[in-house]
């Protein structure tokens, strides 16, 4: 069996299918650890996983408050363009080699490192391919990092496979792909349904990182939620609960799997994160979307998600009486949960950690045949 590195970073919704695919390539005997920020350990050892921790990196967190450029620098030079995630790459394949890296799309100091390793490299893109080519390697990000040795369509056109674990219908890339990219299906825990109470449950989810207005949007919505006859459970991530005012009817809580609330929940209220979107969309779950940073890819997903008829798109600015009415409308009107519903059945007719798993072995038998028998 082969010997697999997983290289990632502590960014929230990207480790989700980085330890499924992980999980399933341990299932099938081969030796897998992953590569991450120290904090990342308890999470991918819950997994059953190896964790090797990052030492050259400098501490992360993503829930460190930053606001307008801080807040683009953080990740620029934190984690996306970060040199020093290279050395530790460097470093722990020295320590014990392996047959195969699998690296995540935003941390090209990693990938330029198994690059010039010579080493079988498989790049997993964790949100819309779309996204990553167009707004984020041709914005500030691309930009940069092209200045520091790490221009990411270079990166990932040369490796051997780019995975793509989201939903090609969702996705507006188009037709014309490089040979070496494969949508996977969104990778993710199979979901399961409750029958819904008499009150509708609103699940309300802003990220775990933290974002500038983040707190202020919580608070339009809690707002908004007011006198409504439904039931809300939010998950404040970054934000401190005791700082927001909730209605009655309305829970609080720093975290809390959302697996355990959406089988009985009616409607999903999120920022647009990949992750988050797609295990509602699994559940059949309209969402109105409050996209919390432009330049990420939580406008394109909103827009994507709207344009399929399953939810709605309002600035994270906007108005409690805005929030109130888009609301209303995505719970009264049936059609946005039965567009929700028709791609809630092609996500569960994928599994993205299979795809993912047998793609990559497929690439280790290559490689094999390439080497030729051993002498």
């Amino acid at each position: 069996m082969a010997q697999i590195l997983v290289i990632t970073w502590d960014g929230g919704g990207n480790v989700p299918p980085m330890l499924g695919i992980a999980g399933e390539l341990r299932r099938r005997g081969h030796h897998v650890r992953v590569l991450g920020h120290r904090q990342q350990r308890d999470v991918v050892a819950a997994a059953g996983l190896e964790f090797v921790a990052y030492s050259h990196t400098r501490p992360w967190s993503p829930e460190e408050p930053a606001t307008g450029i801080r807040f683009l620098l953080k990740f620029l030079f934190g984690v996306f363009t970060n040199p020093r995630i290279g050395d530790d790459v460097r470093s722990e394949l020295t320590r014990k080699p392996v047959d195969l890296a699998v690296v995540d799309s935003m941390t090209l100091g990693a990938l330029r490192a198994t690059e010039r390793a010579g080493l079988p490299t498989a790049v997993l893109m964790h949100s819309l391919h779309r996204y990553h080519t167009h707004n984020w390697s041709h914005g500030p990000i691309g930009i940069v990092a092209a200045l520091r040795g790490m221009r990411p369509g270079r990166l990932w056109n040369t490796a051997d496979r780019v995975l793509v674990a989201t939903d090609r219908e969702l996705d507006p890339v188009g037709n014309r792909l490089p040979t070496n990219v494969r949508y996977t299906g969104v990778v993710q825990t199979k979901p399961h349904h409750n029958a819904p109470g008499a009150t509708p449950l609103v699940l309300v989810s802003l990220s775990t990182i933290y974002f500038e207005g983040q707190a202020a949007a919580l608070q339009a919505i809690l707002d908004a939620l007011a006198g409504l006859p439904l039931r809300a459970i939010i998950t404040t991530g970054a934000v401190e609960p005791r700082t927001l005012t909730a209605p009655p009817g309305v829970e609080l809580h720093r975290y809390i799997p959302h697996e355990e609330i959406m089988p009985s929940a009616s409607l999903v209220i999120g920022h647009g994160g990949h992750s988050t979107t797609m295990r509602a969309l699994a559940h059949d779950l309209p969402l109105l979307i409050l996209p919390m940073h432009p330049m990420l890819d939580q406008p394109m997903i909103g827009k994507a998600v709207a344009a399929a008829g399953a939810g709605r798109v309002l600035p994270r600015t906007a108005r409690p009486d805005e929030i109130r009415k888009a609301l209303n409308a995505l719970l009264q009107d049936e059609q946005y949960r039965a567009a929700a519903a028709t791609i809630g059945n092609r996500l569960r007719s994928r599994n993205g950690a299979n795809i993912a798993a047998d793609e990559l072995e497929c690439l280790l038998s290559t490689q094999e045949k390439a080497a030729g028998p051993a002498v």
